[in-house]
């Protein structure tokens, strides 16, 4: 078992970025990834566009070529994996890190639930799309709630409950609706959330004002059942829907359990990894932290285009510490 300078836990743009800027530093990289390469990314609706600009969205210096004005989840994933083959990153896929054992000072040996690795430095840049903020009523497990929306076709005539308020959800909720679902909108804020494109809110609070999309606000779901569901509004009043399919579109956090065994310390309410923002390094000496999970549970402040200096400052810390 050879040992390499840096081991990054997660392909995706951020991990497979301080893969780049490592390997470009002249240090040898491993990745791990529980999934397929940008596997948060695969998951994505497959017409989604994204607002950014190519240049936002690009690492390496690798330049990214798209057909239109926007880059689309299909032009990253593409992106992303070129990436990968033009640096040559070594990146086992499908395999899911279990430990983190050892110390800057002696090395650590990373267990996954296939093999073992050994490593001088490690990167957690685990995401947090994968774990769903749950709602935790009774019914949710039933097969008619998912936590991912990805297209509209297989909804026609049917009762569609999206739950969120959100860009998500409200994206979600008019692209259902205009593929023929019957489409209602349960919210706990008393209106949607500030994260709506500006171009969608117009589309979604108009199609709400007018009836073609029924709206709950400041309203929670309190039971799932496989014909209908429980929402409670404001004043305490318990409405049962006929529905269908529900989409719990409330937000995703990092794996904090994970983090925790990693013995990352996290910090106050919305329990932000203990880590430098110069140099991105944990409290854990030897392990650095990159990407959306650096917010804990604030996961709008960092994307792509700002999560990818990240990597710069990991590369720059391997640099200045080299023995």
């Amino acid at each position: 078992m050879s040992q390499v300078d840096l081991l990054i836990v997660g392909a995706g743009p951020i991990g497979i970025a301080c893969a780049v800027e490592a390997k470009r530093a002249g240090f040898s990289c491993q990745i791990i990834e529980k999934g397929c390469i940008t596997d948060a990314l695969f998951k994505f609706p497959p017409q989604l566009v994204f607002f950014s600009t190519p240049e936002l969205l690009e690492i390496g210096e690798i330049p990214m070529l798209i057909s239109g004005s926007k880059p689309s989840r299909s032009d990253l994933l593409k992106y992303y994996r070129r990436v990968v083959e033009h640096f040559s990153l070594n990146v086992q896929t499908f395999e899911t890190v279990t430990s983190i054992d050892g110390d800057l000072k002696n090395g650590f040996t990373v267990i996954s639930d296939k093999n073992q690795y050994s490593a001088k430095r490690v990167v957690l840049a685990v995401g947090f799309y994968d774990h769903p903020n749950l709602l935790n009523v009774p019914g949710e497990e039933l097969s008619k709630v998912s936590h991912y929306y990805t297209e509209p076709f297989p909804y026609y005539q049917r009762d569609v409950v999206v739950i969120g308020g959100q860009n998500s959800a409200a994206e979600a909720a008019l692209e259902l609706y205009r593929n023929g679902a019957r489409v209602t909108l349960v919210h706990r804020g008393e209106e949607l959330g500030r994260s709506v494109k500006y171009w969608v809110r117009p589309d979604i609070e108009n199609r709400i004002k007018e009836g073609s999309i029924k709206a709950y606000f400041k309203s929670r779901v309190t039971r799932v059942e496989e014909t209908e569901i429980e929402i409670e509004d404001s004043q305490g009043k318990t409405h049962s829907l006929q529905n269908d399919f529900v989409f719990a579109l409330t937000g995703y956090h990092a794996d904090f359990d994970f983090l925790t065994h990693a013995g990352i310390t996290l910090e106050g309410p919305t329990r932000r990894p203990t880590h430098s923002e110069d140099t991105m390094e944990t409290n854990r000496p030897g392990v650095y932290i990159a990407g959306v999970a650096t917010g804990g549970t604030n996961t709008t402040r960092i994307f792509i285009e700002n999560g990818r200096e990240h990597a710069k400052r990991i590369a720059q810390h391997l640099i200045s510490t080299a023995s």
